[in-house]
């Protein structure tokens, strides 16, 4: 581990200037010139996919494979939308790269574009990240003053153009239809699948989503090749044919109470207590963790036992969590109530949630209510089981709902009453026990 050479945080942790000179200076764009001249976007696409790159927003996809979904010899347009919108809680990997390497960024868009084929690009970005938007427009109008966007890019037969959309602060516009709703200035509701955006997305014409980091990293690929990507990270598991690797950097994102919160760039496949404890400086004030959140919270809960889990698209699932998602890890400590966790999660996305789909909807509101509850102290025991239940049987992986925001809001729930339910069993008997005394001492 201690050999690994950042690429992506490699120009923002010598803290090199984010502008077009200085991004060129230090090679920039240098793989947009090779690709444009030594390939086709058909080779591009065949070097994403051999690389074995997949999906950093969240699911994992293979994004090679996801390109070759578009229709072939479509008579366009094809579009290319780019989810920055980071809603994910502690997830702020992304934002890093926009403010400060946005032509790193940039760069793999066009790439991206070249190869599927897209001439219109929509970078959706988050409301709130308001120095992102100044930053990244800035760096496009850059481009344009250097034929790098717009007509006949590099005099080559490539025309590609870049708008900035700006979101209005929703978590479900992380959710791919959601955000194309939400582009085309409807309400962000996800849309039924098939069909999937590959065939009818924007607009109603083929399109892809990417995420920022995937298409950061598709830069590197086509610059220093396939092999130095597959020599990092985790190669898939023999007796799983499922598997398809964990190849590559990724960014890990480190916060809540450890002593030295950060975003750190490593391949695939530490564990959770080395990331906590050699790059997050341990847990603070001398604390024991409790347990953490290993990929945002839509992900589920590791307890401390479980820490040794390697952070890749396979190990997370290992433990009963969704997967990987962002790999943002929030750490709890020792004295922090797993009663508050729970309710915060479920605060979280009772208000997220689109309403769209009844399952989700109510689900998520009733698991808001008993976590209410058990907060109060007025809790049963059979309240656990409710949210176990409801936890199970919401979201699209059991075909209750359109989108999978419901399984995200149903896993951290599950999670916490499964691994820690001896703590909520105490909480609610101390409760009881304390109304039982209050009720007597009032006699």
């Amino acid at each position: 581990m201690a050999e690994f050479e950042p690429v992506l945080l490699r120009r923002i942790a010598k803290k090199a200037s984010p502008w077009l000179d200085a991004y060129r200076a230090d090679g920039g764009y240098r793989a947009l010139q090779k690709a444009l001249e030594e390939m086709s976007p058909g080779q591009v696409v065949d070097a994403v996919k051999a690389s074995g790159l997949r999906g950093r927003g969240g699911a994992g996809f293979p994004t090679g494979l996801k390109w070759t979904f578009l229709p072939k010899d479509h008579p366009g347009p094809i579009y290319m939308c780019i989810n920055a919108d980071e809603s994910e809680p502690c997830t702020f990997n992304n934002r890093i790269l926009m403010e400060e390497d946005p032509h790193q960024v940039l760069e793999g868009i066009i790439l991206s574009c070249y190869a599927t084929r897209a001439a219109t690009a929509y970078l959706y970005l988050r409301y709130e990240y308001g120095r992102g938007y100044r930053v990244l427009q800035r760096a496009i109008d850059e481009l344009y003053g250097h034929n790098l966007l717009g007509r006949n890019i590099l005099g080559k037969d490539f025309h590609l153009d870049i708008f900035l959309h700006r979101g209005a602060g929703a978590y479900i516009c992380g959710e791919e239809t959601g955000l194309i709703e939400s582009l085309e200035g409807k309400r962000a509701w996800p849309r039924i699948k098939p069909p999937f955006p590959a065939v009818e997305g924007a607009f109603r014409k083929p399109t892809v989503v990417n995420n920022i980091e995937t298409v950061a990293c598709v830069t590197h690929i086509i610059d220093r090749g396939v092999e130095w990507f597959k020599s990092m990270g985790v190669p898939p598991d023999p007796k799983n044919p499922r598997d398809a690797g964990s190849y590559g950097p990724k960014l890990y994102c480190i916060s809540g109470h450890v002593n030295n919160p950060c975003c750190v760039e490593l391949p695939m496949g530490i564990t959770l207590r080395d990331l906590v404890n050699e790059h997050g400086g341990g847990v603070w004030k001398g604390r024991k963790a409790k347990g953490a959140i290993p990929g945002g919270i839509s992900m589920g809960i590791m307890t401390e036992a479980e820490f040794d889990t390697p952070l890749d698209f396979a190990g997370p699932g290992k433990v009963g969590c969704l997967g990987l998602g962002t790999a943002a890890v929030t750490v709890f400590d020792e004295e922090t109530s797993i009663v508050d966790v729970l309710h915060n999660i479920c605060r979280f996305f009772s208000h997220e949630s689109c309403g769209q789909c009844t399952p989700c909807r109510e689900g998520t509101g009733w698991m808001l209510k008993i976590a209410e509850r058990l907060r109060r102290g007025q809790g049963r025991l059979e309240d656990l089981k409710i949210l176990e239940e409801v936890g199970d049987k919401i979201g699209i992986m059991p075909g209750t709902t359109i989108c999978g925001l419901a399984d995200g809001a149903g896993w951290p729930v599950k999670n916490a009453i499964r691994k820690f339910r001896p703590e909520f069993e105490r909480y609610i008997r101390s409760a009881e026990k304390s109304s039982l005394l209050e009720l007597v001492g009032g006699h």
